[in-house]
């Protein structure tokens, strides 16, 4: 029977850097490394807002990006 195995996880903070001449959002991110792997939805937000406030570009969201082992 095959396992899967928790490695790490990461929160990215997308930011709306304007628009294209198309009128399409241009959108870019910041990679924030080693998310515990328990820690609450509202925890995370929190803390990844909170980063976002650093920027000079407005905060659009967040999310959370886990890498697993699976094998058997």
């Amino acid at each position: 029977m095959a396992t899967i195995d928790f490695k790490d996880a990461v929160g990215k903070v997308y930011f709306n850097a304007g628009m294209t001449e198309d009128g399409k959002l241009i959108r870019k991110s910041k990679t924030y490394r080693n998310i515990a792997k328990d820690a609450s939805a509202d925890n995370l937000y929190n803390a990844l807002e909170q980063l976002a406030q650093l920027s000079e570009l407005p905060f659009i969201g967040a999310e959370k990006v886990e890498t697993s082992f699976v094998w058997n």
